[in-house]
């Protein structure tokens, strides 16, 4: 590399599940240190998934390609083997086999999930949709895109979840597919580290998705707003913080030595000295431990 040259430069990234909230940071900021950004999911210029946002592949890849990348939208159902074994193959063919980084961040379960009923009232149906939704779609996917890792020796697997510790994420279905992802990850990792291939489970704190600033009425300049709703959202962060974790794994040379594990972006900011949009530092863990703590228990060690 370079003088000059994006720490990303020539790589290829799949991120599947980018069209919106940390995929979609993700994405951005992958596009931003220089990388062809391939954003796939259900919801684009052609149609809207069942979630029915207004957020779409296709606003991802612009945005990547004004970041600095080159940003691809192809919709594509990761619940379906069929559509995913088609996306891979076409990058195959697009980048002569070449697949640096697999962000597996489908998720698309918060109308499925009940918080409010224990498991035996619980629609069974509804909480296994989500299974399938939040778990099965990364599982399909990296059959179809480890290959490309594996033939070229190289590359680093990103397994999206919601908290990196064994503390009770408070509903069933909920707290099953987000430690499931984590076991995604280990799993990964073991079978890929003879092929040089790192596999990693990564969680943000308080993320600002689309949907949330709605909650709260805020747009994302106006965010800080939201704290009179909730003092803990003034220590939200924005999905690019997420977005920079990952590009900062991408772009480390060691990044081997994390595989198998659960990180979060407090592990990480301080070790590669990225920033929030804002130029602050949110530790989400930290604010936890000063304030939340006494009211919910402790996050725990991580997994």
């Amino acid at each position: 590399m370079t003088i000059g040259t994006p720490p990303l430069a020539g790589k290829v990234a799949l991120v599947a599940g980018g069209t919106r909230g940390g995929g979609r940071g993700i994405a951005v900021q992958l596009g931003a240190a220089g990388a062809t950004v391939y954003v796939t999911g259900r919801s684009s210029a052609a149609g809207r998934s069942d979630l029915d946002r207004p957020e779409t592949i296709e606003e991802t890849a612009a945005r990547v390609t004004e970041a600095g990348g080159l940003g691809i939208p192809v919709r594509t159902d990761h619940g379906d083997p069929a559509d995913v074994r088609a996306l891979t193959e076409r990058i195959a063919a697009e980048q002569d086999g070449r697949l640096d980084v697999l962000v597996n961040s489908v998720w698309g379960g918060d109308p499925l999930t009940d918080w409010e009923h224990p498991l035996w009232e619980q629609d069974l149906e509804q909480g296994l949709r989500l299974l399938r939704q939040a778990v099965e779609t990364h599982v399909i996917t990296s059959r179809y895109a480890l290959p490309l890792m594996v033939a070229r020796g190289s590359g680093l697997v990103v397994e999206v979840t919601d908290g990196n510790t064994a503390r009770y994420r408070g509903s069933f279905f909920y707290d099953l597919a987000k430690s499931a992802v984590i076991r995604l990850a280990v799993a990964q990792a073991a079978e890929l580290k003879p092929h040089g291939v790192t596999a990693v489970a990564l969680t943000p704190g308080f993320l600002r998705s689309e949907a949330v600033l709605e909650h709260f009425g805020v747009t994302e300049a106006t965010w800080r707003d939201g704290a009179a709703k909730d003092p803990d959202f003034a220590h939200s962060e924005s999905p690019a913080y997420l977005g920079r974790a990952v590009a900062a794994l991408a772009a480390d040379p060691d990044v081997i030595a994390k595989s198998g594990r659960a990180l979060a972006t407090w592990d990480l900011y301080e070790e590669y000295g990225f920033t929030d949009t804002d130029g602050s530092r949110p530790d989400f863990a930290a604010h936890w431990a000063e304030h939340l703590v006494e009211r919910y228990g402790p996050l725990g060690d991580p997994l």
